[in-house]
């Protein structure tokens, strides 16, 4: 097992359309730890720790999201694990 953690970006129509909440409900059906949280410019970030196959399910899903959102790009930066999150949250 490889543990990772991964902070995204997340472009599109994804605020306003249910997707911090259907980013909350896959990482806690994958078991991932972490949070999500909406910003200023219309993008939502996503900071997820957990074994590298599992946060790219994670990431595969988002690319995808709910049947409202339009996702447009998914930026990812690779960071090192740090095992700091112990649950996930939706956050502001």
């Amino acid at each position: 097992m490889s543990l990772v953690r991964v902070h995204l970006t997340i472009r599109g129509m994804v605020q306003g359309v249910g997707y911090r909440y259907f980013c909350y409900r896959t990482a806690l059906g994958l078991g991932l730890n972490g949070w999500t949280r909406n910003m200023p410019d219309g993008s939502v970030q996503v900071e997820v720790e957990g074994d590298r196959g599992t946060v790219e399910i994670l990431i595969k899903e988002l690319t995808v999201g709910p049947s409202h959102a339009n996702v447009t790009n998914v930026e990812p930066e690779w960071r090192e694990y740090t095992g700091r999150f112990n649950r996930f949250e939706i956050r502001g």
